[in-house]
């Protein structure tokens, strides 16, 4: 690692391979978000200047920044400019309620902020909050496109001011006698990031993400794949998601492009990506049904595409099958990992005959372990299993834990002299060592006193009827459940669709109601938002929601 060595970072630090990308690839372009760009030797300056800025504030450098903003070349420079201090980067989106974004501000210590204009504009709420009154410093840059675009120090070019920052909080100016002339180091036990994740409790919960997880990560990603700076990968979710910590630190890795998928992308997403030349993918699984349901993802359509990664959700067959023969020159690889792992620690190559073979409930496998990690599958009583159970995990990615220790308790737990994270995935492990996905512990419902996996209802559903797509999500009644599909495709009757599920489910797990919708809701990230179709369900059968539903994550 040449570069980050000249630079005096050392290799486990995750800054380190920006540097690897800017020797390689100096003038090519680093972030390309709509119309705007920045070339790496330049974001390489503004994130010095940056980083110069937050660590001269008065009060002493920060502990933690938070990059508030939306998708902007602010937001892609404010995380470098972060780690360039040596400190932890909390990204968060401007469109999360001002409550939520306190909250976390909160919870991460935070002391200066990074927005563009979107996260300027939630300064005056956020202003009312506690989090207000800690004289946080906000650090509010304007980048022109000339000066993002070109390499030399001295263009500054014309254009607007930067956002306004009110008196709440105390603005921060870059200026060139604070610039670092270096990043500063980081070690491996030093926090990277902190990414929030909310799973079923709905209160964000903060995981801390070291360095040296990400090493070893980005350590496996290097020897597995060959990107190159003639690559072009996209970048799908929020950037407080981690499958985009992977975009981008892969991308910066090899002076290759990074290309934002902006909302109105996925109306025709053949044609962005052939616009755009993308030959890298990773998104959730649900963007390939939005795509279907355009009608643009047709056979050959994505001829640039090498390489596609589908994780966070459930991968379905029919899903897979049919990107595969949209991108024919791509490899498809489903990926596993929760947040707490950092990004993913099992991955499987999509193959027509093997993966559907293998696979359960006509959802791909999610592969083989990451070398050097440990796996457990454990039954309800905590006793290790051979074949299927509960999937526990240890290894160099597990992180450091969650901000609030109270929230790991029975998640982060001791075993065999090692630590583990317990998933709360329920897996069968093949012969082959692979594992295939059952279901979530916490959505094994009771129906009249009956165990029913939801994922087996959907299987049906989707094999055995005529819907399109289908989610069933189960709402507490009295001392039972009862289930509720939610469906697309042509309107059908309940009558139809309970007869054709009997001829493959057993009574108790055939539900009692269905509604047709146009689209499954999406979170930011493109994942089915099974917490808001739960919530519908409940209120249409006039009950209170509790809980969630299975592979449900609001990052």
């Amino acid at each position: 690692m040449e570069g980050a060595e000249w630079e005096g970072v050392p290799s486990s630090a995750l800054h380190g391979r920006f540097l690897r990308g800017l020797r390689r690839s100096p003038r090519g372009v680093a972030v390309r978000v709509g119309q705007d760009t920045v070339t790496y030797a330049r974001a390489h300056e503004l994130a010095l200047s940056w980083a110069g800025a937050l660590l001269a504030a008065p009060g002493g450098p920060p502990k933690a920044v938070a990059v508030v903003a939306g998708r902007s070349l602010t937001a892609y420079l404010g995380i470098l400019a972060s780690l360039y201090a040596g400190v932890t980067a909390v990204p968060l989106l401007a469109d999360f309620p001002d409550g939520k974004i306190a909250a976390m501000l909160e919870s991460a210590e935070v002391s200066a902020l990074i927005v563009d204009d979107e996260g300027a504009a939630l300064l005056p709420r956020l202003a009312h909050h506690p989090v207000g009154s800690r004289d946080l410093a906000v650090l509010a840059p304007h980048i022109t496109p000339s000066a993002a675009a070109l390499s030399t120090a001295g263009a500054t070019g014309p254009g607007p001011a930067a956002p306004s920052v009110p008196g709440a909080f105390r603005p921060v100016t870059p200026r060139p006698d604070t610039a670092l002339t270096r990043p500063r180091p980081a070690g491996p036990d030093d926090v990277a990031y902190v990414l929030f994740t909310s799973g079923s409790t709905g209160r964000p919960k903060g995981v801390r993400l070291t360095h040296g997880n990400m090493a070893h990560y980005f350590g496996l990603m290097d020897a597995w794949y060959d990107f190159t700076e003639h690559d072009v990968f996209s970048q799908a979710a929020g950037l407080n998601w981690d499958s985009a910590v992977s975009d981008l630190w892969c991308a910066w890795a090899v002076g290759a492009p990074l290309v934002s998928v902006s909302p109105h992308a996925y109306r025709d997403l053949p044609a962005f990506v052939n616009e755009h030349g993308i030959t890298v993918w990773f998104s959730a699984p649900s963007v390939i049904s939005l795509a279907r349901r355009t009608g643009r993802l047709t056979p050959g359509s994505m001829p640039t595409l090498r390489w596609t990664y589908f994780g966070g959700e459930a991968l379905q067959f029919q899903d897979t099958d049919a990107w595969q023969q949209a991108a024919p020159d791509s490899a498809v690889i489903n990926v596993y990992g929760p947040t707490e792992m950092t990004i993913t620690t099992h991955r499987h190559r999509w193959s027509p005959t093997e993966s559907t073979r293998l696979g359960v409930n006509g959802v791909v496998p999610l592969g083989r372990l990451h070398d050097g990690h440990a796996e457990l599958l454990l039954d309800a009583d905590g006793t290790a299993c051979a074949d299927e159970g509960e999937l526990w995990l240890s290894g160099p990615q597990l992180s450091a834990g969650y901000l609030d220790p109270e929230d790991g308790r029975g998640k982060y737990l001791e075993r065999d002299g090692a630590l583990w994270y317990r998933t709360g995935d329920r897996v069968r492990r093949l012969p082959d060592g692979q594992l295939v996905y059952l279901g979530r512990t916490d959505s094994q419902v009771q129906v009249q006193g009956y165990r029913v996996e939801l994922a087996e209802v959907e299987h049906a559903l989707r094999a055995g009827t005529p819907v399109a797509d289908a989610v069933v999500v189960g709402v507490p009644v009295a001392n039972s459940t009862e289930l509720v599909t939610f469906y697309l495709g042509e309107p059908l009757s309940p009558q139809e669709l309970r007869r054709a599920l009997l001829e493959l489910l057993p009574p108790q797990m055939v539900p009692r109601h269905y509604h047709r919708l146009d689209a499954f809701p999406l979170n930011t990230n493109k994942k089915t938002d099974r917490l808001r179709l739960t919530a519908r369900a409940a209120e249409l059968l006039g009950t209170p929601a509790q809980g969630t539903s299975p592979h449900t994550d609001h990052r």
